[in-house]
């Protein structure tokens, strides 16, 4: 399961407004045969995708192998399948969807493939979807929840959709150097900075500084990964603002230049960008914190998380020649 939450970690954010979800197979004799996640709303789920994934390797068939279409993959499976799955085992980092949505049922094709076992990590607390654990008992499967520490990381990796979907989920983005320089021009590598625009393309609402915007003069679109661009919230008391920056000439977004964090209530999902003057300010509206660390050490504007020590761990991964880190402050939820 640890294997799966960490796979899920890697597309924390970026499958808004569906969760992150993890996937793994065993075949019947306990041998991984893949990981798998899922990647984008409207695409085939990570149990889909561990069981496309399992199957080309398993049966050298790449027919499917490069497809995301879920209800094309259900058909494919339920015709090919010659019963490889029968005995095998998947750990599912959220319990199995129970209802036809954007996609299939996955409790339907674990079902027919003959799975022996389902572990799962959580059970979905979305009332559409959930019944899937229910449903594979039903028909015979053995299926079981974690505890523990594997309980404790699966609920952590959902809180973010589980934010967004009841209120509101709002989360910090920064990029650093080794000694926490926030400030000396592009600090992130070309991948990282791919990530951001992926996650751009995603929230409904990016919140940065007035004085940020003025010094800067950036776009704040998803140019680099041809995304939308995000309507902006310039946290500033002054309105007064050179409307040749470039973020106020995007098409097709709204701009808003405000002091009154109230009009965050209209937005789901939110990153806010920014140094220490942003994140005193947003210290009690965030949940979760996303750093990128350069592997560079220079100037000396350094970043404060607050002086709160209650920052936790969730998850970090090299991407580019930066680390990725998600923290969470304790206190928020």
């Amino acid at each position: 399961m640890d294997l799966a939450i960490n796979e899920a970690w890697k597309y924390q954010g970026l499958t808004y407004p569906n969760p992150s979800v993890g996937s793994l197979i065993l075949d019947k004799n306990g041998q991984i045969l893949t990981v798998s996640v899922h990647r984008k709303s409207g695409e085939a789920h990570s149990e889909v995708l561990a069981i496309r994934d399992a199957y080309s390797g398993v049966t050298g068939d790449k027919t499917i192998s490069e497809s995301t279409d879920s209800n094309y993959l259900h058909n494919y499976l339920y015709e090919n399948h010659n019963g490889i799955f029968e005995g095998a085992t998947i750990y599912v980092t959220l319990e199995p969807c129970n209802h036809w949505g954007k996609t299939p049922p996955c409790s339907m094709i674990i079902e027919k493939l003959g799975f022996k076992k389902v572990v799962i990590g959580v059970k979905d607390s979305n009332p559409e979807a959930t019944g899937g654990a229910e449903f594979l008992k039903n028909n015979g499967i053995k299926v079981e929840f974690c505890n523990g520490e594997c309980q404790e990381r699966a609920n952590k990796l959902i809180e973010p959709f589980n934010l967004w979907s009841s209120k509101q989920f709002i989360f910090f983005k920064f990029a650093q150097t080794l000694n926490g320089n926030i400030t000396d021009g592009v600090i992130s590598s070309d991948k990282s900075r791919e990530l951001v625009h992926n996650l751009r393309d995603k929230i409904d609402l990016l919140v940065i500084g007035g004085n940020t915007v003025r010094v800067d003069r950036p776009t704040l679109d998803s140019r680099l990964v041809d995304g939308k661009a995000p309507d902006i919230f310039i946290y500033s008391k002054d309105s007064d603002f050179d409307r040749t920056i470039p973020l106020f000439s995007v098409p097709d977004r709204e701009v808003i230049i405000s002091d009154n964090l109230s009009l965050l209530q209209n937005y789901k999902y939110i990153m806010v960008e920014g140094g220490n003057s942003m994140l005193k300010e947003f210290k009690d509206r965030i949940s979760h914190l996303l750093l990128f660390v350069s592997p560079t050490i220079n100037g000396l504007n350094n970043i404060q998380l607050f002086g709160d020590p209650n920052f936790e761990f969730l998850f970090q991964k090299k991407i580019g020649t930066d680390l990725l880190v998600w923290l969470k402050r304790e206190s928020s939820l």
